[in-house]
């Protein structure tokens, strides 16, 4: 933690579960916290990641953001790899089962995540494991004693079993283990916390349970909330920010491989009590800095998140260069002085192509329909003119770009 060094287990306590929303127990983590302090042994925190294919946003950082706090403050961060638990496939949140994936999916995939994760985590400081480990060298019979553990009462109180039981839909036997081959891996690790998401509350307290039937001292379980969008607001009337989860889909995102100027220019957007919320999730900054910075003017609290964000994933300079251009683009409404360029070729045989295409190639938009949707809602200007007609093409030639607010690009086809 950066703004005072050897905290106290209290201040521990407090850095590690802001915007929690369960801690089971936070009297348990606070005695574990005073033992780490008088005998300087780190306390051993967990979290188990399946490796389907990873293009994370900020929303799956809430995660590892917690995990970067328990580092920093000198605890063992465990980043657990679900090899074996991806061959089943994750029932959590699912209404009907879910497809395994093959061991080259599993490999692949592990990789792809470990290269994104590691733009938060300390690579140095974070052990990695996979659970193949262990239950890649156990029986049949292993298994089975492992479901001896748990009845099938407790497992079906699971709100997505229960659920797809009430509707009657199927549930495969493999997804009621599951939550146990989850469980186990506390076990297998000894951890002291493990971390995730709200919708693995029920997997992580059976951690504990099986922790408790192995003879161990049962884990810490700490879950996170889900982070709201881009769009979100506060709600008078309660006092909670409101709105849809972040999600590509809904397009309230903001990618970790994102552009800095498209990244910065995203937060920038955000409404000051949204950007609150984000500094209590996704800053680095103790609760103490940030409660400093409430002190000044919004919109220079809104350029350090911003900036803080984009260097985490960009670098320093990167983040110093998207403030510039903000300022410039965005501020004062000029065009930038360099602009990126982009070669296309014309389709063969065709002197024309679809401009929907050339917004998918060059990346302004993700996909054809959402390139067209930008046109039709006046988001893209193409040589300084407003574009109108989502099925226009266009020929050989060399046009200067702009989508929505911030981003620019100059195009030569042919």
């Amino acid at each position: 933690m950066s703004d005072r060094a050897q905290p106290t287990p209290a201040e521990q306590l407090q850095e590690l579960t802001r915007g929690a929303a369960d801690v089971v127990t936070a009297e348990d983590l606070l005695a574990r916290l005073v033992k780490s302090h008088e005998t300087g042994v780190p306390l051993r925190v967990k979290a188990g990641f399946d490796p389907t294919a990873p293009d994370l946003h900020l929303g799956h950082t809430v995660l590892l953001q917690r995990m970067a706090r328990f580092q920093r403050l000198g605890h063992q961060v465990i980043f657990l790899i679900g090899d074996f638990t991806g061959r089943i496939g994750d029932p959590t949140g699912k209404s009907a089962t879910r497809p395994p994936l093959t061991d080259e999916q599993v490999l692949a995939n592990a990789e792809t995540y470990k290269a994104q994760v590691f733009k938060v985590l300390d690579p140095e400081a974070t052990e990695i494991r996979f659970n193949g480990e262990w239950f890649g060298k156990q029986s049949a019979a292993d298994l089975i004693g492992l479901a001896s553990h748990y009845p099938v009462a407790r497992m079906l109180e699971r709100d997505d079993f229960s659920k797809r039981l009430r509707e009657g839909r199927s549930i495969s036997i493999h997804e009621l283990l599951y939550p146990l081959i989850q469980g186990y891996d506390s076990v297998a690790l000894r951890a002291d916390v493990e971390l995730g998401g709200t919708d693995q509350l029920f997997n992580l307290l059976v951690g504990r349970d099986l922790q408790r039937d192995y003879g161990q001292r049962p884990q810490v379980v700490l879950t996170g909330p889900i982070l709201e969008g881009l769009d979100a607001k506060l709600d008078p009337a309660t006092g909670k920010i409101v709105g849809d989860k972040m999600s590509k889909s809904l397009g309230n995102y903001v990618g970790i491989a994102e552009p800095p100027n498209e990244q910065f220019g995203k937060l920038m957007s955000i409404t000051d009590d949204l950007m609150w919320r984000y500094y209590e999730l996704l800053s680095d900054r103790s609760l103490t800095a940030i409660q400093a910075l409430r002190a000044g003017h919004p919109k220079e609290a809104k350029v350090a998140l911003a900036r803080e964000i984009v260097a985490r994933f960009h670098g320093a300079d990167a983040a110093e260069a998207a403030v510039a251009h903000f300022e410039q683009v965005i501020v004062r409404k000029e065009r930038p002085e360099e602009i990126e360029e982009r070669a296309l070729p014309l389709p063969e045989g065709q002197e024309h192509i679809l401009l929907a295409a050339v917004l998918e190639q060059t990346g302004l938009a993700s996909s054809r329909g959402e390139a067209r949707r930008l046109v039709a809602q006046g988001g893209l200007s193409i040589n300084g003119e407003r574009a109108t007609d989502p099925q226009a093409s266009l020929a050989a030639g060399s046009y200067e770009l702009k989508a929505g607010k911030r981003r620019f690009l100059r195009v030569r086809i042919g």
